[in-house]
């Protein structure tokens, strides 16, 4: 197997056809197609149906799909940690972020690499939390923001911001509680509107719950920060997580977003790296410039909710 039957595939993929991929590799479609023939006969596996219409991925083939792209994006950082200069950081970095969080640190962190790093390129990628774990360990992406659960012993991981979770429903909601502070067995007696399981902030509420003797009594499982805002502002239950990601709601009204009490629950937010993939100076140099970011951003209130970690 060699590594430009590994770039031939991806591209074969990426561009839905063999002769649109020939195009941009600049390979004769004919010698394309051998190299796939070859490829699949050593893994004794057909990767593409082939079609009129173009090709697309067998279950096989969207398997070695994945890894194929874990392998060439290893490949070229580490290209990129031979040439890079320490003093002037260059080349591609992607960091993970999950829905919850991008929308208080995405956009002040692509200025801030902007502004710091201009020959950084900086990818940033929105995914449930799940996904960001898979891709991380598989060397997709160099950087995660992921939340503490307990399972991050398998990556090199420091704590970014604590989170406060607030109780969140629609404004004038039937779910919505006297003003003030809600309990926790008042938020979780109603239809809460979560994430699925061990997705964001879920693993951490129902822990919390199940310490207090309490049990989250109808859950409706959406993992779309938009769809639930939709949900929300529908009037089917309420929800628990952090203000940031409904901040612009709250501030016109359209939802309430009220603090937890008996007891209150905060999340760690940890920014996490692989153990076993050497970071290149690049993604050195995001990850410190995150944890800056992310705290300038506590310090200024401009991420609501949140306080450095200690």
């Amino acid at each position: 197997m060699e590594f430009r039957q590994l770039r031939y595939f991806v591209a074969i993929v990426d561009h839905g056809s063999l002769s649109r991929a020939a195009g941009v590799l600049h390979v004769a479609q004919p010698a394309l197609t051998q190299q796939l023939r070859q490829l699949e006969d050593e893994l004794g596996a057909q990767l593409l149906h082939r079609s009129a219409q173009g090709v697309a991925c067998t279950d096989a083939g969207k398997v070695f799909y994945e890894h194929a792209q874990a392998i060439l994006k290893q490949l070229a950082d580490a290209r990129s940690a031979v040439v890079q200069s320490t003093t002037r950081p260059s080349g591609a970095v992607t960091l993970g972020l999950p829905h919850s969080i991008s929308g208080a640190l995405a956009l002040p962190l692509l200025i801030a690499a902007r502004a710091q790093y201009p020959e950084i390129t900086l990818q940033l990628t929105e995914e449930i939390s799940g996904n960001l774990t898979e891709q991380l360990k598989s060397g997709r992406i160099n950087l995660a923001v992921l939340f503490d659960d307990g399972q991050l012993g398998q990556f090199d991981a420091a704590a970014l911001v604590e989170e406060q979770m607030m109780f969140v429903c629609r404004a004038g909601s039937g779910f919505a509680p006297a003003p003030g502070a809600v309990t926790l067995a008042q938020a979780v007696a109603g239809p809460l509107i979560l994430p699925a399981q061990q997705q964001g902030v879920r693993p951490r509420i129902e822990s919390v719950a199940r310490a207090q003797g309490l049990q989250l009594s109808t859950i409706i499982e959406i993992n779309s920060i938009a769809i639930l805002k939709s949900a929300l502002l529908a009037d089917m239950g309420a929800t628990i997580l952090p203000v940031a990601p409904v901040q612009q709601e709250v501030q016109t009204g359209a939802l309430e977003a009220h603090p937890l009490r008996e007891p209150a629950i905060s999340r760690t937010v940890m920014l996490c790296a692989s153990r076993n993939i050497p970071l290149t100076n690049a993604a050195a140099a995001i990850r410190r410039l995150t944890v800056s970011v992310a705290h300038a951003l506590c310090e200024s209130g401009s991420w609501p909710g949140a306080k450095p970690s200690v």
